[in-house]
């Protein structure tokens, strides 16, 4: 009989088998999305094979009940995923279920499943908009008697697929003539359809000037361009400095993709603080680019998977989780800002993006493009070995000089007119300059809230987190103290907690209180604040649209303003705490405070004017605060490279992260022996596997259950790999109180 092996959304290490009915063995096919039953419900899963085999003896075996529809996953895509399973020692159903439309196994009844393109909210939709698309006809003789535009109009719908009437008339006064002109000949059709309730959709989409690429540029242009045509796995690490025109490298590398037949997926840290580039995506291949973000409904999930994976949408841009894109004949995949750690999923299957990216691409015979400004080091080491090639951008697209730096060494001098030491004299000089000279300013301070702690005056104590091993951080705004690891809030404290003395005082500033300083510090100056607390979302592109529109002219912000923001009107760039990231228990400390810092420098001296920033710290002599001032990206990967060979860590050694916790600290720590035994057993006295503990995390106690790890690190990956695997299998012997997981190259260690 016919037995498909069904990949479940349920925690088991393997597939379960089903029969095939008869009226269903055409479709049941590798890769078909089925529903099956699993005790008293019906679970959707995904085929990973079909075979000929006979029932075990005297078990009855339960039947598929039914195929989604004929649009399963693409055969590169399942052998991914297969591999992604292995190599994270995750569930086959959990990591199939990444690639399914979110939620589809909770709606699958609720859904209507037909491809199309977009839908509209419930309640929301009903707009009609007038689209026009190419035809499959050409008409060489007549169309080269068209004008100028109605050529440039053709060409870009052609490259674009089909745009709104609107956007179009919004590039040519005389659209309308232009697509009459063009329907008439019948190389465009024009039709009407509801209008896509996507956040983005109503972004502006800015005129799209193809200018004339640099010399770098054409050169990365041209070495992606080869490797499409060659039709050969291959990946590049494309390295510019802030303001290099990696995007318009992107979107060239996107057009030879398409022109050779080829779909595409671009990744971003995060898509709701990337409107921009959304933006100039659809500005050059207008709405036929998919946009998966977290704005949408199951629904609209749905039909944009339906899209791609029916072929009506071959560009494919989001966050990590766009990774899984079913999108068609994959030639080319894109990770910006490849050294940005939100690529690493924290919860359920923990997968790195821009690693399986790499992955991805080479299964499916595409090409990977890794761009940043700021390698992350185990990316600099694929470069450096030759396993991909760099590509480089030294300079910025439209000539600018990258700003210059001033640093402030808070040891030595003190406070501006405020008071306040985190706004020294040099900074205090600057924003006033700056402000007369009508530029405008960013100041960064990774650190949210008004103060990040209240201390005792009298016996020292901190107010903190009764769930958590943290300081509750004091929010003026609502007058709580908050918790940032589990959102536990209090009113704030009058008295010491511990002696009961009514001498608190607030410690620190956080950016809360360093906006409320500014605004008084300069009252007529409109000031403004970027953080979690305030905007999230379409909220944080508000206010970087007031940025851009100048009705901003200082923002304080967190690490949400170092993202890939072209701000041109941003002369100055003040580094509040350039040693916040250094005080982290991480071997990779160094490496993020030295991105954070050459990428929030970065955003000033885009536009005309030169940018200048000034970075305070109480350590200038650091590798990261030194290299990362002189915009020495280079000087800093060899020193951090020369630190991690000589300790043995990545990219220099591969580690598993093994965590356990419970409410009881003894029996966590019970259970986090147990996992550290069974790895040294498999380590033997090779001398290939470093077993490091258990020991207490970092963040000892999360949301009241005390932490405990067990580090595997070796350079050996068959030995290591045996030893993770041991221990995830002996995961299901620990006492129930007690959880533990397995991460895979672990990118956060607290």
């Amino acid at each position: 009989m016919r037995i498909a092996k069904v990949a479940l959304p349920v925690p088991l290490p393997h597939s379960l088998s089903y029969v095939v009915p008869e009226e269903l063995a055409s479709v049941c096919v590798r890769g078909a999305r089925v529903v099956c039953p699993l005790g008293a419900r019906r679970e959707l899963g995904v085929v990973l094979d079909v075979v000929d085999e006979e029932a075990p003896p005297g078990k009855r075996m339960r039947a598929v009940a039914e195929v989604v529809d004929g649009l399963g996953l693409p055969e590169e895509l399942l052998s991914f995923l297969r591999e992604l399973s292995a190599y994270y020692l995750a569930p086959i159903g959990e990591v199939t279920k990444l690639a399914l439309p979110p939620e589809e196994h909770k709606t699958l009844k609720a859904v209507e499943m037909r491809p199309t393109l977009f839908s509209t909210k419930k309640g929301i939709g009903g707009r009609i908009v007038t689209f026009a698309e190419p035809t499959q006809t050409v008409d060489a003789e007549r169309e080269q008697k068209l004008s100028a535009s109605a050529k440039a109009m053709l060409a870009k719908l052609r490259a674009a697929g089909k745009m709104p009437l609107a956007r179009l008339a919004d590039e040519w006064a005389s659209a309308r003539t232009m697509v009459k002109r063009l329907e008439a000949l019948e190389v465009v059709r024009v039709f009407e359809a509801e209008a896509p309730d996507d956040p983005f959709f109503d972004v502006e989409v800015p005129r799209d000037v193809e200018k004339a690429p640099t010399a770098a540029q054409e050169a990365a242009r041209l070495a992606i361009t080869r490797a499409l045509e060659a039709k050969a796995p291959s990946a590049f690490l494309l390295h510019g400095v802030t303001g290099s025109g990696k995007t318009e490298v992107y979107l060239r590398a996107i057009g030879e993709a398409k022109r050779l037949g080829k779909g595409a997926i671009v990744l971003v840290p995060e898509i709701a603080l990337t409107p921009q580039l959304v933006s100039r995506f659809r500005a050059r291949f207008g709405d036929g680019v998919a946009v998966l973000h977290s704005g949408l409904t199951p629904k609209e999930r749905h039909k944009m998977w339906h899209s791609l994976r029916s072929g009506g949408v071959d560009v494919a841009i989001g966050a990590r989780s766009a990774l899984f894109a079913p999108t068609p004949s994959l030639g080319l995949v894109i990770v910006d800002e490849e050294h940005d750690p939100s690529f690493k999923q924290e919860e359920g299957v923990r997968y790195h993006a821009r690693d399986m990216a790499l992955l991805r691409a080479q299964r499916a015979g595409a090409v990977c493009v890794l761009g940043t400004a700021t390698p992350s080091l185990e990316s600099e080491y694929l470069a450096r070995t030759g396993k991909i090639t760099r590509l480089a951008l030294p300079e910025r697209a439209r000539a600018q000089e990258l700003p210059k730096v001033t640093v402030v060494d808070l040891k030595r001098i003190g406070a501006g007119p405020t008071g306040d030491k985190r706004l020294s004299l040099p900074l205090y000089r600057a924003l006033e300059k700056n402000l007369e000279a009508k530029g405008q300013t960013i100041l960064f301070l990774n650190r949210r809230g008004f103060s990040p702690a209240l201390r005792c005056e009298t016996c020292g104590a901190v107010a903190s987190c009764p769930n958590c091993s943290v300081a509750l951080t004091f929010h003026k705004t609502k007058n709580v103290l908050r918790c940032h690891t589990c959102d536990h809030e209090e009113p704030v404290r009058t008295a010491c907690a511990a002696c009961k003395s009514p001498d608190v005082a607030l410690e620190g500033v956080g950016t809360e209180r360093l906006e409320e300083t500014l605004a008084a510090a300069f009252p007529t100056a409109k000031v403004a604040r970027l953080d979690r607390d305030v905007a999230s979302g379409k909220d944080a592109e508000k206010i970087l649209e007031k940025m851009r529109s100048r009705e901003i002219d200082i923002l304080v912000g967190t690490q949400m303003v170092t993202k890939g923001h072209d701000l041109p009107e941003v002369t100055l760039v003040g580094v509040i705490a350039a040693d916040a990231a250094l005080s982290m228990p991480d071997f990779r400390a160094s490496e993020r405070a030295f991105q954070l810092l050459v990428q929030v420098a970065g955003r000033a001296g885009r536009g005309e004017s030169p940018g200048q920033v000034i970075v305070q710290t109480y350590d200038p002599k650091h590798p990261s605060v030194r290299f990362g001032v002189s915009h020495d990206t280079n000087g800093f990967v060899e020193a951090e490279l020369a630190n991690r060979r000589e300790l043995g860590y990545p990219p220099y050694s591969r580690m598993v992260l093994v965590r356990v916790d419970a409410v009881d600290p003894d029996v966590a720590l019970e259970g986090a022996r147990v996992l550290a035994e069974v790895a040294r057993a498999v380590a033997g006295d090779t001398g290939k596997l470093d077993v490091l503990g258990p020991s207490p995390a970092p963040l000892a106690r999360l949301r009241n259950r005390h932490r405990f790890r067990v580090m595997l690190r070796g350079s050996d990956r068959a030995t290591l790999r045996a030893a993770a695997l041991a221990v995830s299998r002996a995961l299901p012997t620990l006492p129930h109180a007690v959880r533990a997981h397995v991460d895979v190259d672990p990118v956060h260690m607290l």
